[in-house]
């Protein structure tokens, strides 16, 4: 191995850690800033706000101090799902203390007062059981993150152990602490507070708006019906992608020359480069190996370089990269990339390979499986959108080859395994000892003559010792010669194996990856050899897999869980199609951020359907309760006042929800929110549509649906049996 100005401060990745810690905690704490202003814009109370807020606080050190005595670490991740809980958290809160708040001043305008006690106890009921199936919901539909398996659960793990943590300290604080909380602030509000302006005018708006659906329920399903279609549609036509661009300002370059290159020509090349990149303006400092070590993570040859180089914080990032990408792409006739540190490890995990598609090719034998990936190259050459593409460098190199002649050995009394252990000292070389100087350990071995060792003609003239005690030289009993050899031969799950290897352009690795797919599958294989599919879109997909798969069980608990909670088929579907509501608005939020379907949007979806679940019980529960505990028969007038007294709850949490994912999404570029950007903004998409089809259609469902069927009376059925 060589080293080429070696900087030990060069690559520090903990530089990248802090500055997106630094990031999503600065996210966190405006998030949590734009809530306090939500919740006085909603109710122009501080007892109110103050006791919603009083769950933010406390479910982050619950969540905090169950992943302390789990062991876990305060990671970016975790800050992510914090985050993403952070507008959930204080949900719960908002519904109860809104909900006793409504049931104080309505007790405070009737003619017979009853205790503050009672009042809060019993609103606080009310809610209740909707709060505790909601949460459920919320965790439930967010479990499949759980169980995500390979490189993305180990991304995506901490997030959403987070989360579940924070939801669940939230419900528990909602629905212990919180009507504690009212009951010792709330009955001292006074009584005249008018509510806020935008609120009483929006209300009556609402009010005037919501007859004209309700008398055109149908046409609101056919409208809705369009909007999934056209979004089913979008989605086909999104680009793919595994885990975005991580914004580092470490990089990583490999640069692979053809086999049997010198030491000697890597490092003239490698000098070279650093000359030209530490002049790049931005560039603070180059270093490089060339090789790698037998007893190594990774071993290769000379002919292989890993470069490394760091730009400045303060330096302009893309023009920069840019201009380093320009002269990288001046060394032509060589392999090289330029990565981000997190990004070229991810890839090699994956595959082994720096490359985010990998068509993997197993057969037996070498010179076979050589010539079946130039076919697979050429044939996948003309892909759109296709970059990097070469095959593995398993080739025929030189080398010298020592076949013996055992009729000649026996002559001069020689075994195959002294003439061998004579030419493997001399060309190979052999450790002998060791010597221990200055605490270290420095080997000893025993070597030929550079310029000898290389000269074929002076390896045949090799003197060997005879039992008798004569040399005779190495060529009178073996046969030295130079032959193609291959440079390597790579085996996985006992076969040998070749990769062809290529990069996406433009962003859209599904569809470079599909028509890759598509052809090499078409493509005939000799009998024995096959190809496997791997790299970023091979984990992508199988993420997606898994998460649809545990997603169609826990959507399944979702539904028993509605059940159990309304004990009605009707009900439960009629929550149930409101779930999509969300997922209108997330497809609408991966097109606003560029189009890019990525593991992180995949989560936002599961997360907002959470989210759309809670606000439809939130409605239809009340729808309910108006009915059951108020006597209000089925009709226009229920369905509207249902409405309009949930308008100002949803709102709040939709609000709430919103805003504290709004950081994340206008700084989408800042280093550590290249994952929760597009995450924020699917979820971000999805509460708004969620929030507006909600209260637009769902009371429009409801009228529509949601009437009881006639009971039955029993006595006539008596009459009748007897």
């Amino acid at each position: 191995m060589a080293n080429v100005e070696v900087d030990p401060t060069i690559f520090r990745p903990a530089t990248f850690i802090e500055s997106s810690l630094a990031n999503l905690s600065r996210a966190l704490a405006i998030g949590c800033a734009l809530i306090v202003i939500v919740l006085f814009a909603f109710t122009r109370d501080w007892r109110s706000a103050l006791i919603s807020l009083t769950a933010v606080p406390l479910s982050l050190l619950a969540a905090g101090l169950v992943l302390y005595m789990r062991g876990g670490t305060l990671n970016t991740m975790v800050i992510a799902g914090l985050i993403i809980a952070l507008g959930e958290i204080v949900d719960d809160a908002i519904i109860d203390v809104e909900n006793v708040r409504r049931r104080l001043r309505q007790n405070r305008e009737s003619e017979a007062p009853k205790p503050a006690l009672d009042v809060v106890l019993a609103a606080s009921l009310e809610v209740r059981s909707a709060i505790f199936f909601a949460g459920m919901i919320v965790a439930l539909v967010f479990v499949p993150v759980l169980f995500m398996q390979g490189l993305a659960g180990t991304f995506f793990r901490p997030l959403a152990m987070s989360y579940l943590l924070a939801i669940g300290a939230s419900m528990t604080i909602a629905l212990t602490l919180t009507p504690a909380l009212c009951l010792f602030l709330l009955p001292g509000e006074p009584a005249e507070r008018p509510e806020p302006r935008f609120l009483a005018n929006l209300k009556a708006r609402y009010a005037a708006f919501l007859p004209c659906v309700l008398r055109l329920p149908r046409r609101g399903v056919a409208i809705l019906v369009g909007l999934l279609l056209v979004a089913g549609i979008t989605v086909t036509q999104l680009k793919d992608q595994f885990l975005p661009n991580f914004r580092e300002h470490d990089f990583l370059m490999h640069w692979v020359e053809k086999p049997g290159t010198s030491l000697e020509a890597m490092q003239r090349i490698t000098v070279q480069a650093s000359r030209e990149l530490r002049a790049v303006e931005g560039v603070r400092n180059f270093g490089a190996h060339i090789g790698r070590a037998e007893v190594a993570d990774e071993v290769v040859g000379p002919n292989f370089t890993e470069l490394w180089i760091s730009i400045d914080e303060d330096a302009p990032y893309d023009a920069t990269l840019g201009r380093v990408q320009e002269i990288v792409d001046g060394y032509p006739g060589l392999y090289r990339d330029v990565l981000t540190y997190l990004r070229e490890r991810i890839k090699e995990v994956l595959t082994g390979a720096s490359a985010s598609i990998v068509v993997r090719i197993y057969g037996p034998d070498v010179n076979v499986l050589r010539a079946t990936a130039e076919q697979v190259r050429a044939e996948i050459a003309g892909v759109p959108n296709i970059a990097d593409l070469h095959v593995e460098q398993q080739v025929l190199v030189p080398q010298i080859q020592v076949r013996l002649r055992p009729e000649a050995a026996a002559n001069f009394g020689l075994t195959p395994g002294a003439i061998r252990h004579a030419a493997t000292t001399f060309i190979q070389g052999q450790r002998v000892g060791q010597i221990y100087q200055d605490q270290r350990v420095l080997n000893v071995a025993v070597w030929g003559v550079e310029r000898v060792r290389h000269d074929i003609h002076a390896l045949r003239e090799l003197p060997i010792e005879t039992p008798s005690g004569a040399r005779v030289p190495l060529g009178d009993v073996a046969d030295v010669m130079i032959v193609p050899t291959p440079n390597e031969i790579r085996r996985e799950g006992g076969s040998r194996r070749i990769d062809v290897i290529a990069n996406a352009s433009g962003g859209d690795l599904g569809g470079v990856a599909r028509e890759i797919e598509r052809r090499v599958s078409a493509m005939t294989f000799e009998r024995g050899y096959h190809p496997e599919f791997l790299g970023e879109y091979a984990a992508l997909q199988e993420s997606r897999a898994g998460l649809f798969g545990i997603g169609a069980l826990c959507l399944l608990g979702v539904l028993v869980l509605l059940y159990v909670e309304f004990k009605s088929v009707r009900l439960t579907l009629l929550i149930a199609a409101s779930l999509p509501f969300a997922l209108i608005g997330g497809v609408l939020g991966v097109i606003a951020t560029g189009g890019t379907m990525s593991l992180g949007s995949l989560v936002g979806f599961v997360t907002v359907l959470g989210i759309a679940a809670r606000n439809g019980i939130m409605l239809i529960s009340h729808y309910r309760h108006l009915e059951d505990e108020e006597g209000m028969p089925f009709g226009p007038e229920l369905i509207i006042r249902g409405a309009q007294e949930r308008l100002a709850p949803i709102l709040m949490t939709a609000s709430c929800a919103g805003f504290a994912l709004l950081p994340i999404v206008i700084s989408a570029n800042a280093p550590g929110h290249e994952i929760e950007a597009p995450m924020a903004a699917v979820i971000l998409g999805g509460l708004v549509t969620s929030t507006l089809l909600t209260l637009v259609l769902l009371p429009a469902l409801y009228a529509a649906f949601g009437k009881r069927e006639p009971a039955i009376a029993s006595a006539p059925l008596a009459e009748a049996a007897t």
